[in-house]
């Protein structure tokens, strides 16, 4: 295609296959999200030891953030839509190993393995994207759309898993996973083009293994330290990690056919996107840290009624993400995303108001204004990320992109979690009442829930006053960090506006500006429009 040509127009086909990717998705965040219902009940029968239990959780976001350049690499070598599928393939059928998992060590392996298999679905389903909406203002309504199923995947994760726990056992969250990739198998290879560079050569094996390690080791460190404080194994850890990333980039640069192009990041666009990505995931972490824990901790709502109450907060990054393609008619997008971060620091400032009694309104409130507002800002910045690079390197640009995303949630829980723990140590120090047993006021100040523990096995005044002085603190620190976070959020708000501001808006026919009308298109996509 010529810089002259129109960009063609996604026919029925594509937006089927735009449904189908949001099922991948929907699935991908689902099960990041399922687990944290179960954790009671899986420890009731598993019996795994508190480093267990640990890893039982985390290790699925590890092995998902350290996997994705790989597998987005991967996918532009052997095929987006073949990978897609085989990820699917395997994700179903380790869920259900998962679910059946007899021990702790089963199910820590079952759940890295999860994290490899989910480590395909979001490069994949972004660089198809690209492939299938050519026309940019197509092609910003259906980034809205993948955005807007994440969303979605967050909201109905704890509803259904909460109403499967009522019914059956711990293991029935995983097999939520099977009906939804049954049903990627199928309509996929029917729906979905298929798409790879031509001219792709072997992967480099050493550079996919450095890649890993890098980011598993920056994010194990980050959340080591967001959990016990800085300490010199996290620190190891994140220098390792750093040193091993150098080491990958150094490797890059020699090679005649890299795992990606490190030429991407002298790309002005590239690397604003992606910085203002990264930050703006910092500063969500600011209110998405602390709002689960509020609800079911403070309010006192059982995990299902938790998961309906931030139903709101989902849909309105659902209605944010589909309002972005309809603002950058003749809008540039920097003011677009300064908007959003604009707004997202005033939910954030409503969610610093939120009381212990009296706080369910104001903490629900904040949340919607702040999805309405970061959901713009996620969009615009991944559509400008991937649409930098060329078409044949999209799954390595959306690779990046995710892993960008993952280090910027570990790195805002890191901050924003230690400020909170500290303040709610500190807080919870002056508050705690005389008489209180050593054993419980060790145990009170480590976390909310194990104050809430230790309060219940308290006499009844005496249990209740730790839990109310533990609420105090712990809503003392999300106060305190959610006002940081605004303030941060109002600073990029800034940034981004004067680094972004060169980006030029959508001409009414939907065109972007000249440099990036060209679009090259090969390989066998089965187009059909």
């Amino acid at each position: 295609m010529t810089a002259t040509e129109v960009p063609a127009k996604a026919g029925r086909r594509e937006w089927i296959g735009l449904a189908v990717l949001a099922l991948a998705c929907l699935l991908y965040v689902m099960d990041l999200t399922v687990l944290h219902l179960a954790v009671p009940a899986l420890s009731a029968d598993l019996a795994p030891t508190s480093a267990q239990l640990l890893w039982i959780i985390d290790i699925y976001g590890f092995f998902v953030a350290g996997s994705l350049i790989t597998m987005g690499t991967l996918g532009d070598r052997i095929g987006r839509r073949k990978l897609l599928m085989i990820g699917a393939t395997a994700f179903g059928l380790v869920s259900l190993l998962a679910a059946f998992s007899p021990n702790a060590e089963s199910l820590i392996v079952s759940r890295a393995l999860l994290g490899i298999a989910g480590a395909t679905l979001a490069p994949s389903t972004l660089s198809l994207i690209f492939h299938m909406f050519q026309d940019p203002k197509q092609r910003s309504v259906a980034i809205g759309f993948w955005i807007g199923s994440f969303s979605a995947g967050s909201a109905i994760g704890p509803v259904l898993g909460g109403a499967m726990l009522e019914l059956f056992w711990w293991g029935s969250v995983f097999l939520l996973a099977l009906p939804v990739m049954a049903a990627l198998l199928i309509l996929g290879p029917r729906v979905l083009p298929e798409y790879k560079d031509p001219e792709a050569g072997r992967l480099d094996v050493l550079s996919a293994g450095m890649s890993v390690i890098a980011v598993l080791a920056v994010i194990y460190g980050l959340k080591e330290i967001a959990q016990d404080g800085l300490g010199a194994g996290p620190v190891a850890a994140i220098v390792g990690g750093l040193a091993v990333g150098v080491a990958f980039v150094v490797r890059q640069r020699r090679l005649p056919d890299p795992m990606i192009d490190v030429g991407l990041f002298r790309l002005g666009r590239f690397n604003a996107a992606l910085a203002t990505n990264f930050l703006a995931i910092f500063v969500a972490v600011g209110y998405f840290l602390f709002v689960a824990q509020y609800l079911q901790l403070v309010v006192g709502l059982s995990p299902l009624g938790a998961g309906l109450w931030s139903l709101p907060s989902a849909v309105g990054f659902i209605v944010g993400s589909q309002l972005a393609p309809r603002l950058l008619h003749n809008v540039r997008p920097a003011y677009v995303i300064s908007g959003g971060l604009f707004l997202a620091a005033v939910g954030l400032g409503l969610l610093a108001q939120a009381g212990v009694t009296d706080g369910l309104v104001v903490l629900v409130a904040g949340s919607v204004v702040t999805s309405l507002g970061m959901a713009p800002v996620f969009g615009l910045t991944t559509e400008m990320i991937v649409g930098s690079a060329p078409p044949e390197q999209a799954g390595a640009a959306s690779g990046i992109s995710e892993t960008g995303s993952e280090l910027g949630g570990a790195l805002g829980i890191a901050v924003m979690g230690s400020i909170g723990i500290a303040i709610y140590r500190s807080e919870l120090a002056d508050r705690l009442p005389p008489g209180i047993p050593a054993e419980a006021a060790t145990a009170a100040r480590d976390t909310l829930g194990s104050a809430a523990a230790a309060a219940a096995q308290l006499p009844g005044d005496l249990g209740a006053a730790v839990l109310l002085a533990a609420r105090e603190a712990f809503v003392a620190g999300m106060r305190l960090s959610s006002a940081m976070a605004a303030g941060i959020g109002v600073a990029l708000a800034i940034l981004a506006l004067l680094v972004l501001r060169h980006q030029e808006p959508m001409t009414p026919d939907g065109g972007e500006e000249p440099e990036l009308a060209t679009v090259t298109t090969s390989g066998d996509d089965g187009d059909d429009r």
